[in-house]
């Protein structure tokens, strides 16, 4: 085989890849189609503007990662309340254009079977905005950076020299 075919095989067996790899990837406690529904609730809570919003900032990433060590008791709640979401939205919230997600959130709330998991994810996605980066939100401190507070020092090394080397 020459050089021209094997890059041909290669890109075509790449291209094959790439789109049966378009699912949104398992959490440590959530599932892909739960995860991105996770990730299209928060990013509604907290949009992108001139900022980035909280998909971006990795909210959903922060949720999954509580939920599976001290949030573990609100797995059922956020088990069901994803799965309204998307049978609310006929499939796949994730999916569906942000005015409707936008509609549908709102009915959540008011709803007495889904406000308790509205106001808890409302309340986590918060937190996994605002929070220290360490615990899986909060990436590159994006909201610190939009509210001006400087990023906290890491223990032992300086705030503004971070390669480890020594200061002149």
């Amino acid at each position: 085989m020459n050089r021209r075919r094997f890059l041909q095989a290669a890109a075509a067996a790449t291209g094959l890849t790439a789109a049966s790899c378009a699912v949104v990837p398992r959490g440590r406690s959530l599932n892909g189609s739960e995860m991105a529904t996770l990730e299209a609730i928060c990013e509604q809570i907290i949009p992108a503007d001139q900022d980035p919003g909280a998909a971006w900032a990795g909210v959903a990433n922060y949720i999954d990662r509580q939920l599976a060590g001290f949030y573990r008791e609100y797995r059922p709640i956020y088990r069901a309340g994803l799965a309204e979401a998307d049978r609310r939205s006929g499939g796949s919230f994730a999916h569906v254009p942000a005015k409707r997600q936008k509609e549908i959130l709102r009915q959540m709330e008011k709803d007495e079977t889904t406000k308790a998991f509205f106001t808890l994810v409302v309340s986590h996605t918060m937190q996994g905005f605002y929070g220290d980066p360490r615990h899986g939100g909060n990436r590159d401190y994006c909201s610190w950076r939009m509210l001006g507070v400087p990023p906290s020092p890491v223990r032992g090394r300086n705030q503004y020299d971070l390669t480890g080397g020594s200061r002149s």
